[in-house]
């Protein structure tokens, strides 16, 4: 354990040196492996005694505050910080976590999201101490000191948007399903191997699930999830465009042009609408030279869509989008995960889903960029109607970071595990 000396101004008056350990950093036996390159960075910080790159570290990255469950359900709207007292200081404390040291969510206990310049708003009046990762390895006793915080939240740098959780699945078949929604995950900062115990927050959590995916309970979450694993959220007609595409390829070897697609589609379509509905007694709503209509403007948005991602490295030589199914299954790993965040899933219900996208994705997919370019293609089509604005260029940069970084599980989570 590290406790930090008073900070210059610190009204409290302990005894301890500004910027010096309290006490000897107790080593853990066998030796403590951080769980993430935050944790490893104040650990370092620590060790050199250097608690303005501890602050700085601190405050560019995600905390955690241990909650009540039942009090976040009964205030959804904000959150209550709880200080405790520890026998070891005088006065109260207040203990965060970062999130590779969040325990696993256990009986009434949440965690709420925060960052320190938060906390430096905040901060309740008689609480001397800011606990950080209490009962771990590395546990770090803090003064209050607001005005260090929001110094410390101004001059730090972003942190980096791949993140790996050290201690988590890295190489095997959950690390697999876990990277299928690699693309959301490291959109939104989120470490790509996160088992949802903490997400973005109990309570930020359950308010996005209701306002993106109108879920609010448990039989929704089950049925949403389910849905996504069998490709039903996606329109079907994407895939089946795709699919008219792909039996051509079988046929001739390649993929053909534009004309010899909208045609066939048009005749599949044509033989799918005799077998299943009699001209004589069609609904006055039915409309097939629409339905056709919107196949073959689809199939050119598609060719239009495939040729910018050849441009931007998406694709690969004259490689085309083989199903759009990743878009569902891509969906369905980061829903797993937000469902345990909100209470609304047990961990071994989540991890069985994260395994079946895994395997999906193994099925209709043969790599980790024929798979992105499905996901790819299934968010534009979903969110952006050929403009090319942010919903395809802030996924293209994380396509980047993930075909390139070190870190990605695409470079290190083989596809067939």
């Amino acid at each position: 354990m590290w406790t930090q000396g008073d900070a210059p101004g610190d009204p409290q008056g302990e005894e301890t040196q500004p910027g010096a350990p309290g006490s000897e950093q107790q080593p853990a036996d066998p030796p403590w492996e951080p769980p993430s390159a935050v944790e490893r960075s104040l650990y370092d910080a620590g060790m050199r005694e250097d608690w303005n790159g501890y602050f700085t570290v601190l405050a560019a990255t995600d905390l955690f505050l241990p909650h009540s469950r039942e009090l976040a359900d009964a205030l959804p709207g904000g959150v209550r910080l709880t200080p405790y007292r520890d026998e070891r200081f005088p006065g109260l404390s207040l203990a965060v976590f970062t999130r590779g040291l969040v325990p696993q969510p256990a009986g009434d206990r949440v965690f709420q999201w925060c960052e320190l310049s938060t906390l430096a708003r905040n901060w309740p009046g008689g609480v001397r101490w800011l606990a950080v990762n209490p009962g771990t390895p590395v546990e770090t006793f803090l003064p209050a000191d607001a005005r260090r915080w929001r110094r410390a939240a101004k001059r730090a740098p972003a942190e980096p948007r791949l993140k790996t959780l050290w201690s988590g699945h890295r190489h095997d078949a959950l690390a697999h399903g876990m990277a299928c929604g690699a693309l959301i995950l490291v959109n939104h900062g989120v470490p790509w191997n996160d088992p949802g115990w903490c997400g973005g927050g109990y309570t930020e959590q359950r308010a996005n699930l209701r306002r993106w995916w109108e879920i609010t309970t448990r039989e929704e979450w089950v049925a949403t999830v389910q849905r996504l694993l069998r490709g039903e959220m996606s329109t079907p007609v994407w895939e089946f465009a795709l699919r008219v595409r792909q039996a051509l390829v079988r046929e001739q070897g390649r993929p053909p042009g534009a004309a010899r697609w909208r045609e066939t589609a048009e005749r599949v379509l044509l033989a799918r609408t005799a077998e299943l509905v009699d001209a004589t007694r069609r609904p006055p709503e039915f409309d097939l030279d629409a339905d056709i209509a919107l196949v073959q403007d689809l199939i050119g948005r598609i060719l239009r869509y495939e040729a910018r991602f050849r441009a931007d490295g998406l694709l690969l030589g004259d490689d085309w989008v083989r199903s759009v199914q990743a878009w569902d299954l891509g969906r369905a790993s980061c829903l797993a995960r937000w469902g345990l965040t909100a209470r609304l899933a047990e961990l071994p219900e989540a991890e069985e889903a994260l395994l079946r996208a895994g395997e999906a994705a193994r099925r209709a997919y043969g790599s980790w960029g024929e798979f992105a370019a499905g996901f790819v293609l299934g968010r534009c089509l979903h969110f952006d109607g050929e403009e090319f604005g942010a919903s395809y260029t802030d996924t293209l940069a994380v396509h980047r970071t993930l075909t390139t970084d070190p870190e990605s599980p695409w470079l290190s989570v083989p596809w067939q595990v």
